[in-house]
């Protein structure tokens, strides 16, 4: 496999330290340093695949470290906080990342054999090793970047065998569930998209257990299982991520972005807030823009 992993080091080797497209739907790659907050995010669906140095992720109270030659599989939307490490080497971290897309997948579902026994767990994150057979799938689908008239056509094949890959591993049922219109983590899902985009309003756990077709108790559980959150926290954790997205673009002050993003009370937000990222908002913001510029990023 180190083979597969040099040619997709190469391949990818012109990302710079933020998201870069590749020019390939959904596919895009970065080279650390990356700077910090823009490790803290509400995460899209994806398939991330570490190529060197290593990359931790924490949800809740989850961490996970992966390093070369494995994959990290989010299912769902995740307010989570990450960072990256340089290999051994002193040579950056880098990564290449494929944007899910449930529609894709569920067309899919059809034509690959359901596993027996189903998933004994409910988590909508996970990391796993790579095999051969996805690395070489990753391997066709960047050759894609020196040859962009071949991606038209051949991309969307390239990206099928991939998620063909991911659902024979052993976070396929991870897919499965997404496009599954039945399944509990689908029906969570609504209830993430809502509180995602609504994040400023109040919240409701009764309206969002109707949503998803569950009792409030089983709304909770497999709330808690797959995101390692509560509603609530989920909510307060994306109105954080907001807010500091807001103070470090400029667009208010502590007190007003507090208001913006749904706060009622201003020195609760500054309290939340120093609790999540280690200092009060406009400190916090001050540090970051002082790194961007010393980064060369603004």
């Amino acid at each position: 496999m180190e083979e597969q992993l040099n040619e997709l080091r190469k391949l990818a080797s012109r990302a710079n330290n933020w998201r870069t497209e590749t020019g390939i739907s959904r596919v895009a790659m970065v080279q650390g340093p990356i700077p910090e907050h823009e490790l803290a995010a509400v995460y899209d669906p994806m398939v991330n695949l570490i190529l060197r140095g290593s990359k931790t992720m924490t949800v809740g109270d989850h961490t996970l470290r992966y390093d070369p030659a494995t994959y990290f599989v989010m299912s769902i939307d995740l307010p989570a906080v990450g960072a990256v490490h340089p290999a051994k080497s002193g040579e950056p971290y880098l990564a290449v990342n494929l944007t899910l897309d449930p529609t894709l997948v569920a067309t899919l579902l059809a034509e690959v054999p359901k596993p027996v026994g189903g998933c004994i767990y409910d988590s909508g994150f996970s990391v796993a090793s790579v095999t051969p057979e996805l690395l070489d799938a990753w391997v066709r689908m960047l050759r894609l970047i020196e040859q962009p008239a071949d991606i038209p056509v051949l991309a969307p094949a390239y990206e099928r065998e991939i998620l063909y890959r991911v659902l024979q591993g052993p976070h396929g049922w991870m897919l499965r569930d997404i496009a599954t219109p039945d399944t509990a983590l689908a029906r969570i899902s609504l209830a993430i998209q809502w509180i995602r985009h609504n994040f400023a309003k109040p919240l409701r756990v009764e309206s969002l257990a109707e949503m998803a077709a569950l009792s409030v108790s089983a709304f909770h559980r497999h709330f808690k299982a797959v995101t390692a959150l509560s509603p609530l926290q989920y909510q307060k954790r994306v109105r954080l991520l907001q807010a500091r997205a807001l103070l470090i673009a400029g667009e208010g002050n502590a007190t007003s972005v507090a208001f913006g993003v749904g706060y009622e009370s201003a020195t609760q937000f500054s309290r939340e807030y120093a609790r999540f990222f280690g200092l009060p908002p406009s400190r916090d913001a001050a540090r970051l823009l002082r790194d961007v510029r010393e980064a060369g990023r603004v």
